[in-house]
């Protein structure tokens, strides 16, 4: 069969006249979204890295930039003023600027720490025992730690009179070395980021001891993905790809440990990797184990639990006002509770 020239000159400019709509149209904008994580680079924050090297947040339209924080109290103000559209902060300082500013409070959308990790540290042989024993001594935390903002309300809860622990603030990463060294009587943090920051510095668990709030019925929950408002109002849709992606990364991070820590290496190559792979099994252990989730799934909260944290500190540092648990946090972007992890070991 003979085909002319004419012929496969018009069939050619068929297939180019096509294919110019698809070259020329530009590729899908992404949503930037800026997050703030709760503390340094470390093991536990895998999740969100592995979400990030594994396309999730690309997937899902986002171009997701996390950085460092300074603790996980500071988180909420920062998401607050609009520095930061979400945030890897803990919920209890979200309760607290919720019952002053409702106004400008952020939403929690994903609770990831549900056991409380609030502790203060001191050495094995110290004469402290129970929290009465704070009395006349001098405790140091940094001045964002949620160990340290909630401890108005563990002086409530276990009776003893705030004003007579001497308190100092100390840059974080001075806080093991002024403990270890005898330069203050304790210092407040999460447990297993005092654990592991002792061991960077060569001391072992059995030179620490730790008087942990929930030992004394503060049965908080603590850090959770929060978000702006206005992110919420403008792209609810960002905020339920943002949510997906992140449980994704989490849900292989359970998978493959390794691969978890090697991505938060990625960022930080200065981790020691053993260390960090420790820390983010004790944090699973330790504070995202609840047995609540095998009920409700990892990110969810039971309603009566949050209320009863809302009600614990609006009463000992004297709120203006009780936020409903809706102010809070709400389940609307929350993956469906079968995607939700109901075990983590």
């Amino acid at each position: 069969m003979t085909i002319s020239i004419r012929h496969l000159l018009t069939a050619g400019a068929a297939a180019f006249a096509l294919a110019l709509p698809l070259a020329a149209a530009p590729a899908a904008a992404q949503t930037k979204i800026k997050m703030v994580l709760n503390w340094k680079y470390q093991g536990p924050q895998g999740m969100f890295f592995l979400a990030d090297d594994r396309g999730y947040f690309k997937a899902e339209g986002l171009d997701v930039t996390m950085d460092q924080g300074n603790g996980s109290g500071a988180a909420v103000p920062l998401v607050a003023n609009g520095t930061y559209d979400v945030g890897f902060g803990d919920i209890n300082a979200l309760i607290e600027l919720a019952a002053k500013k409702p106004e400008e409070a952020p939403v929690a959308v994903y609770v990831m720490f549900n056991k409380p990790p609030f502790t203060v540290a001191v050495k094995a042989d110290s004469p402290i025992k129970t929290p009465q024993d704070f009395v006349g001594k001098t405790l140091g935390g940094a001045a964002n730690d949620g160990a340290l903002k909630l401890f108005p309300a563990f002086c409530k809860v276990t009776k003893i009179d705030c004003s007579k622990v001497n308190i100092t603030n100390m840059q974080p990463n001075l806080r093991e070395q002024m403990l270890l060294q005898g330069q203050v009587d304790g210092v407040f943090g999460y447990v297993n980021t005092i654990r592991f920051s002792a061991k960077m510095i060569g001391a072992d668990d059995k030179q620490l001891r730790f008087i942990n709030y929930g030992d004394y019925g503060m049965d908080l929950y603590s850090n959770a993905i929060i978000v702006s408002r206005k992110l919420i109002k403008e792209n609810p849709k960002a905020v339920a790809g943002l949510i997906r992606a992140i449980n994704k990364g989490l849900q292989d991070s359970l998978k493959d440990l390794d691969a978890s820590v090697a991505a938060v290496a990625k960022r930080e190559p200065l981790i020691k990797v053993p260390v960090e792979h420790e820390r983010f099994v004790a944090t699973l252990k330790d504070e995202m184990n609840h047995p609540e989730i095998a009920r409700l799934g990892l990110g969810n909260i039971d309603p009566e639990r949050l209320k009863k944290s809302i009600d614990i500190l609006v009463e000992a540092n004297g709120l203006p006002r009780t936020p409903k648990v809706e102010e809070i946090f709400t389940a609307e972007f929350l993956p469906p509770a079968a995607d939700l992890p109901k075990k983590l070991f």
